[in-house]
Parts: structure tokens; sequence; C-alpha cells
């Protein structure tokens, strides 16, 4: 079982930064992507950004909507995963979910473990 806490959301302008901690039990990046995900109100929750270590080689994707302005990073001696949000935008607005899985998409069906979530506000 693997254990997922976020941390780091808040409210800020636009054009601000927020940085997300997601802190997971156990070495769960050998094992698993590890992604995050967003869900504004009304809405599906959808794809962020994910990270997957295999081979010495870190591999990441994003969704365009965010691309050139988020960045996943993880500490593996810290258990953690990091998102980096700059230059947000008031549509960035939503509930951030931190992931894992044996992911090799970004579809939430293909990530196994969940934490509760951070919000993220950014205001106009």
């Amino acid at each position: 079982q693997v254990q997922l806490v976020e941390s780091g959301g808040g409210l800020v302008q636009a054009g601000g930064s927020l940085r997300l901690s997601c802190a997971a039990s156990g070495r769960t990046f050998s094992r698993y992507t590890m992604g995050w995900f967003r869900q504004a109100p009304g809405k599906e929750r959808e794809f962020v950004a994910r990270i997957r270590w295999g081979g010495g080689i870190t591999y990441r994707y994003y969704a365009d909507s965010v691309k050139g302005r988020f960045t996943i990073s993880m500490d593996a001696d810290k258990n953690t995963v990091y998102l980096q949000t700059n230059s947000l935008k008031p549509e960035d607005t939503a509930v951030y979910y931190c992931a894992a899985g044996p992911a090799y998409s970004g579809s939430p069906q293909d990530f196994d473990f969940w934490g509760q979530g951070t919000q993220v506000t950014v205001s106009s």
C-alpha cells in the first residue's frame, strides 16, 4: 500500500508561483510512475504531469496546457515528488492530486494510489 500526502497549495495572484509537494510512503519511485492531476469544480480530473525513473533515466511528461510553466521533479532520498507551478493563471484553479501507479500514460485509470489533494486558487 502506498500513501501519498500533498501540501503546498494556497491562494496566489495570476502570474505567481507555488511549489506543490507529495510525500510518499516507502520506496515508490523505483516501482511506480508518479503523477499530478487536477480537478476543477464541475470538471473531470485531468492529467497535469508525470515522472518515471528507469534505467538511470528520468522521464517527464506534461499536459499541453502547463508545458513550459510547470515542472515535475522528485527527490528519492526524501520520497517526495514536487510540482513547481509558475506563471499561474485563473484557469489553473483546481484541487491538485498526487498519484502513483504502473502507468505509461496520463490516464487516471492507470494510477492505483491517490492523495487527498491540495487546493490551488489563482485570482485574477
